[in-house]
C-alpha cells in the first residue's frame, strides 16, 4: 500500500530525449509500492517517437489528451485521437509518436510499476550528449525496454 500522491505541475521533473519530446515524470513504482508508473509525454510534430520496443512484465497504457499520436501495435498503425485509450499487453511489439501534421500530449502509464524515471534520465543524458547511446541498449533488462526493428515503423515515420 502506498501513500496517495500529489503532484503539483510546477513541481515536476520534465526530461526530453529529443528536441519536441518531452517527458513529465509524475510517478515511479517507487512511490506506488509497485503499483504503476505514470509520465506524461508532449511531443511536438514532425518528432520520430520511439522505436519499436516491448516490455516483459508490464501493460503500456496510452490515453491522448491532446492532438493525434500515430502508434504501431504489432504490425498495424493506429491513429489516436484526443479522449482515445489503448493498453498494450507485455511482450507486444509497439511503438509511438505525433501523427504527421500533429502534436500530441499523452498520459502514459505502465501496470505493474517498472522503475522508468532513470531510463528517461538516461535519454535525456545521450540527448545532451552526456551519455553513449550504446548505455540505453546495455540497460534493456534493467528498465525492461527492449528494442525491436519495424520496417513498418521505420517507412511511418519516413526512415
Amino acid at each position: 500500500m502506498f501513500d496517495p500522491i500529489l503532484l503539483r505541475a510546477s513541481d515536476a521533473e520534465i526530461v526530453s530525449d529529443a528536441p519536441g519530446s518531452d517527458i513529465t515524470l509524475l510517478a515511479d513504482s517507487d512511490t506506488t509500492d509497485g503499483g504503476f508508473t505514470a509520465n506524461r509525454a508532449t511531443l511536438k510534430d514532425g518528432v520520430f517517437g520511439t522505436p519499436a520496443h516491448f516490455h516483459t512484465r508490464a501493460t503500456e497504457f496510452f490515453f491522448v489528451l491532446e492532438g493525434k499520436l500515430q502508434v504501431l501495435v504489432e504490425e498495424t498503425l493506429h491513429t489516436l485521437e484526443k479522449g482515445d485509450f489503448l493498453a498494450v499487453p507485455p511482450r507486444v511489439p509497439h511503438a509511438f509518436g505525433p501523427a504527421a501534421g500533429s502534436d500530441a500530449d499523452v498520459l502514459v502509464t505502465f501496470t505493474p510499476g517498472m522503475a522508468r524515471f532513470d531510463y528517461y534520465r538516461l535519454l535525456d543524458r545521450v540527448a545532451r550528449g552526456e551519455a553513449d547511446p550504446s548505455e540505453i541498449a546495455a540497460s534493456s533488462k534493467q528498465y525492461d525496454n527492449h528494442y525491436v526493428d519495424s520496417p513498418i515503423w521505420r517507412a511511418a515515420r519516413g526512415q
